[in-house]
């Protein structure tokens, strides 16, 4: 049996990648409303993010809009299929029990 990404098991990352793939492919969500779903800290996600983003799992894209700086958060296709993955292993693992 194939262990589980430890970067996708880390409680606080599980739960954003898990919000992240409820996106369409090619979507984004804001780091503010990202933050509000997840109930986390600003350096808390932050945090994480770049432990995912150096994975290339999420894509992270800091924009102007106006004159206002905006953080989007999306995930990328390999973090996708990683996520895929991780679900299979862990319903294997959940079935041998």
């Amino acid at each position: 049996m194939q262990e589980l990404d430890p970067l996708i098991h880390a409680q606080a990352r599980l739960r954003t990648i898990t919000v992240l793939d409820t996106l369409r492919a090619g979507d984004s969500i804001s780091f503010p409303k990202l933050q509000g779903l997840l109930s986390m800290t600003s350096g808390n996600l932050a945090t994480h993010l770049r432990k995912l983003e150096e994975a290339e799992y999420v894509k992270v894209d800091k924009v102007l809009e106006g004159r206002s700086p905006v953080t989007y958060i999306a995930l990328t296709r390999t973090g996708r299929t990683a996520f895929e993955e991780y679900k299979e292993q862990l319903r294997a693992l959940l079935d041998t029990v």
